[in-house]
């Protein structure tokens, strides 16, 4: 599978989760560039179209992608040209919103979008994030109270003074690196340290809206995506933090997005299902023709029955 080739590309590019966290967890220019977590916009976006089944002229930024029809299925090929690298503004009860990911269905607006967002130091400062995170699903909720919505927070797993040190950006002020300590995430023992176990348990009450009658304040799914920072793992997802048993654990964030939308505007919405079903890709697509056996960290959705009309 194609990885970044270079991370200063304005396109979405085709990565894995895994490149995608490492451009996160290794880059040390200034956040202000997005460059740390733009890879990660579009492993999201790349990855609603494998393993999601959207329509990749659906969704912005746009993937690499195009689809062909062959008979009644449908074929995934990797398309470079293809890619944009803007974000999608949406229309918010109280402002519009840039948002990262957005898919859009004709006819009925966007239905599922995710922002996300990184932190890779200062953690004692990660609550203040709160109040803007609970406002911008608040707004788009408010117009769009059936959008599915979610969130995705990854956080540098620094373990020492010395690493955070040396993974801040060029231009650090000493006042930055009396501030170190600060940027620590995981202490010795190698738990997390009280700010992020604080903003763990803010981020679980904001997770697990499943009906449109439900707290616009708060998202479907939710995920805090700790990276490991070490050479050999940078890009690794951190095994033991959150606990297997949260719900805002990476693994369960997408799953839970396909559910909720699945339930809105397919199960409930029959008469629109030419319009909102996921597409299940042929597995003789050229995009993924290697797929199952490259590391792309999920399985694309494939059609099964080669006679079954899409």
């Amino acid at each position: 599978m194609p990885q970044v080739e270079n991370p200063n590309l304005k396109v979405c590019r085709w990565i894995n989760q895994r490149a995608a966290l490492r451009q996160f967890a290794t880059y040390s220019g200034t956040t202000q560039s997005q460059q740390h977590i733009k890879p990660l916009h579009w492993h999201v976006a790349c990855r609603l179209v494998v393993e999601g089944g959207f329509h990749p002229d659906d969704i912005t930024p746009h993937p690499p992608f195009s689809v062909t029809r062959q008979g009644r299925r449908y074929l995934l090929v990797h398309k470079p040209e293809c890619a944009t690298g803007e974000e999608a503004t949406v229309l918010g009860g109280l402002k519009t919103k840039n948002v990262d990911v957005v898919v859009l269905k004709s006819g009925l607006g966007p239905v599922l979008a995710i922002s996300c967002k990184g932190m890779t130091g200062a953690f004692r400062n990660l609550t203040n994030r709160m109040e803007e995170t609970i406002g911008e699903c608040t707004n788009l909720h408010i117009t769009y109270p059936a959008m599915v919505f979610g969130y995705l927070f990854a956080v540098r797993a620094n373990r020492r003074i010395e690493e955070a040190v040396a993974t801040s950006a060029p231009e650090a002020t000493s006042s930055s690196r009396q501030l170190a300590a600060n940027d620590i995430a995981i202490q010795e023992g190698g738990g997390p340290v009280e700010s992020i176990i604080r903003f763990h348990t803010a981020l679980r009450g904001l997770t697990g809206r499943s009906g449109i009658r439900n707290d616009v304040s708060r998202y479907e799914a939710v995920s805090l995506a700790m990276v490991e920072m070490a050479d050999a793992e940078a890009g690794e997802l951190l095994k033991t933090f959150p606990a297997p048993e949260s719900p805002l654990r990476l693994e369960e964030f997408f799953k839970t997005l396909y559910l909720r939308y699945d339930e809105r505007f397919v199960f409930s919405a029959p008469d629109l299902k030419t319009v909102t079903q996921r597409i299940c890709w042929a597995p003789n697509s050229p995009a993924l023709s290697n797929a199952i056996t490259d590391d792309m960290g999920y399985l694309p959705r494939l059609d099964a029955d080669p006679d079954e009309s899409q």
